[in-house]
């Protein structure tokens, strides 16, 4: 297994735990000088808080770990493509790279629908890493939503 791949199976196995609680099976691993610094899962609907993402929660945690709202020097792994809000934090905080598993093409910010950090006057850029470990990703989502459906 490769580094990207060892560190996407832990955001999988939290985005698992997300769908435990009935959220929407997403997780995500900040990374730095090769070990994890803090991790996150979907919790929108616990917390009752649309801001409470899996990549916003790591960040958040981490920033306040390290005393500081720079994050220069890390990595995120997500087992979903960062949406609007969530890649405008990762540019916000100067994350260095992003590995995500499965892209989302109507709501993706990170090339999925548009690039947010193609945008001309965004004074930071990030790495971006697609498709690492997309079909379990993929599949876990899947098998959430139809769930939904059978149930409504």
């Amino acid at each position: 297994m490769t580094t990207d791949e060892i560190f996407m199976q832990r955001a999988l196995e939290l985005a698992r735990e997300a769908r435990t609680h009935d959220e929407v099976p997403i997780g995500a691993v900040l990374v730095r000088d090769g070990a994890i610094l803090t991790e996150g899962k979907n919790e929108v609907e616990t917390r009752q808080d649309a801001t409470a993402h899996a990549e916003m929660l790591a960040l958040g945690e981490a920033q306040s770990l390290l005393k500081s709202w720079r994050l220069n020097g890390t990595t995120l792994y997500v087992t979903k493509e960062p949406c609007p809000m969530c890649a405008g934090a990762l540019a916000h905080v100067r994350v260095d790279r992003i590995v995500f598993g499965v892209s989302d093409p109507k709501a993706g910010a990170c090339g999925g629908a548009f690039n947010l950090f193609d945008l001309p006057g965004l004074n930071h850029r990030c790495e971006i890493t697609r498709g690492v470990q997309a079909e379990e990703s993929l599949c876990l989502l899947q098998d959430f939503f139809r769930a939904r459906r059978l149930e409504s």
